[in-house]
């Protein structure tokens, strides 16, 4: 009768759809593994919409936040910057300040590689602004804060931003974003003209990039080595690192990073 209630299929229970979100993320994270990054953003798309329909804020937002990162890799900045418009303008649901914090930092890097700096900065203080003490995010947000200090010039002001987030990803065990300090680190000694110092600090950055397994950033490592060693004379070894970068790059199916080797091995 059409008035007797009936379960619901399976498929269709919010423990389902929860698993399936589940499932698809982690296959989003298989194929960014594998450098399938069109296959990645598929996954990542569906796990969102899943955990849209659930009303799910975690799960909307680390999926969000997981496509706009892919989404950026590609190159496809309006879809990056899309993908984080479901948590930074979604005002109907509730998000962790911790959420909040990292979708406004990932559109600060967004606009930190289209060279929109001063959006940038407004973003980074977005998300320096969710960020309570003791944020798990405090040495990402110095981090960025570095990077745009170094695109407009301030070295000086660079440098303390790393030392920042140097002391702060220590303190929180963060051995990525310690790496991503002692690089930009390497890269403000650099631009002081002090390869040795530089190659000190870059050198520890590639052993932890080494041991988190992050390819993208080991390029980068060796890209800034081979500069080092240019600024210090050392042409045959530049072109040592210049190579190496390019090997890394080529393996990880990084085509940006591969051409930045390559042009500086021309």
């Amino acid at each position: 009768a059409a008035g007797c209630s009936q379960s619901p299929k399976s498929e269709n229970t919010a423990a389902a759809r929860q698993l399936a979100a589940i499932e698809a993320n982690r296959k989003g994270e298989t194929y960014v593994r594998h450098g399938e990054l069109e296959n990645a953003a598929r996954s990542y798309r569906e796990a969102l919409r899943l955990s849209q329909s659930l009303e799910d804020p975690e799960g909307i937002a680390a999926n969000a936040i997981n496509l706009s990162i892919v989404r950026q890799r590609q190159g496809r900045f309006a879809d990056a910057r899309s993908s984080l418009a479901a948590v930074l303008e979604q005002a109907n649901l509730r998000f962790s300040a911790g959420r909040l914090a990292e979708a406004s930092l990932r559109h600060a890097l967004l606009d930190l590689d289209e060279r929109r700096f001063a959006a940038g900065e407004k973003w980074v203080t977005m998300a320096a602004s969710h960020c309570a003490e003791r944020c798990a995010l405090s040495g990402a947000i110095h981090n960025v804060r570095a990077q745009l200090a170094l695109q407009s010039g301030q070295t000086d002001s660079a440098a303390a931003s790393a030392r920042a987030a140097r002391d702060a990803s220590r303190a929180a065990g963060d051995r990525a974003e310690l790496a991503n300090a002692l690089r930009l680190l390497g890269i403000t000694s650099l631009q002081r003209g002090n390869p040795a110092d530089a190659r000190a600090h870059l050198e520890q950055a590639l052993v932890l990039d080494r041991e988190i397994g992050a390819p993208r950033k080991i390029a980068l490592d060796l890209l800034a080595l081979g500069r080092a060693a240019a600024l210090g004379g050392e042409r045959d070894a530049a072109r040592s690192y210049y190579a190496r970068a390019l090997a890394v790059s080529e393996a990880d199916r990084d085509s940006a990073g591969a051409a930045e080797a390559r042009a500086l091995l021309d």
